[in-house]
């Protein structure tokens, strides 16, 4: 009987709740940032070799 108490209590109780939720908005914002950084290292690191490749070409060679 008291198993079936306890998890009674635990269905019912709306206590925990709200941090459950803020819990879960924050880890969906930590990915969207996440993913939004690897979406812009990604362009930069293609820009720099970009620009590297255009200054090799652009020196004069001896």
């Amino acid at each position: 009987m008291l198993p079936q108490r306890i998890l009674s209590t635990i269905t019912k109780s709306e206590r925990g709740t709200s941090s459950v939720e803020y819990g879960l908005i924050l880890a969906f914002i930590v990915l969207i940032v996440l993913i939004a950084i690897q979406a812009t290292a990604t362009q930069t690191v293609q820009l720099w070799t970009d620009i590297a490749s255009k200054f090799s070409s652009a020196q004069p060679k001896n």
